[in-house]
């Protein structure tokens, strides 16, 4: 699956829960300047992107003032599921393929969001 599709289908995906608004960027540039810019509630980061790494886009967004609060939760298929959880702390790793229940219930908990709650 293409990072284009893949993308895709989780904003479908999570649009079409009712709880989120997905705005999708390509390149770690892109996305550093729309997170200044729009200051999300969260960030969904792959590690792999077209012009810098998710490493460095994470970097420079917790350096920032204005991003640096932001919960960032990673996908990527360079982990596997097991080092996913072994790299948990102050960001969440999670390894594709995943399912859309656990992405969603995975961002709720970043945000303090449990179930029945809201």
């Amino acid at each position: 699956m293409t990072k284009k599709i893949f993308c895709h289908s989780v904003k479908l995906n999570l649009e079409k829960s009712g709880k989120y608004q997905v705005h999708t960027v390509f390149k770690g540039t892109d996305g550093i300047a729309e997170a200044v810019r729009s200051k999300p509630e969260l960030i969904l980061l792959d590690v792999v992107m077209q012009d810098m790494n998710g490493g460095e886009v994470a970097w420079k967004l917790m350096n920032d003032s204005t991003t640096k609060d932001i919960p960032i939760i990673f996908i990527t298929a360079v982990l596997q599921p097991t080092e996913a959880e072994q790299l948990r702390g102050r960001r969440q790793f999670l390894a594709k393929p995943i399912t859309p229940e656990k992405l969603m219930n995975t961002i709720d908990a970043s945000l303090g969001i449990f179930p029945g709650c809201c």
